[in-house]
């Protein structure tokens, strides 16, 4: 009966993550770049749910002053970069075994590191149509 258990909480370790990656797999949010804007609007043709299909829902919703549907789409990133190089500590053993007088070594480096953070933002606004289709849009993105 422990094996038994033993395997269930086994599989269930490692079934967890796998099952939270698939949920979390929604990576329609992170699609929203000025290129993917470009090639997935298309005026007259591009219909509001092609657009969710593409981008997840918008942030804001509203209408403009001639009535038609507007929404915004505001995404921020951050990326960050980190890495070193340089050397590591190393010891070294003599044919003595490393003991007293064994004639062992010790060797010390420098390292360096370094680490650099971006921030990233895309806003995209798209005009719908009575149809629901795209009548025109605007996408803006900066880096900083």
């Amino acid at each position: 009966m422990k094996i038994i258990a033993t395997a269930a909480a086994v599989i269930a370790l490692f079934a967890s993550p796998a099952l939270a990656k698939d949920r979390d797999s929604d990576d329609s949010q992170n699609t929203l770049t000025h290129g993917m804007a470009q090639m997935t609007l298309h005026v007259g043709t591009t219909t509001q749910e092609d657009v969710i299909t593409a981008f997840g829902a918008p942030n804001i919703t509203t209408l403009d002053g001639q009535g038609q549907e507007v929404w915004v789409y505001d995404r921020q990133a951050t990326v960050t970069s980190s890495g070193s190089s340089g050397f590591s500590i190393g010891m070294l053993v003599g044919a003595g075994g490393g003991g007293v007088g064994g004639g062992g070594g010790l060797g010390f480096g420098k390292s360096k590191s370094h680490s650099s953070e971006t921030q990233r933002t895309m806003t995209l606004i798209i005009k719908f149509g009575p149809d629901k289709k795209v009548v025109d849009f605007k996408s803006r993105s900066s880096s900083f």
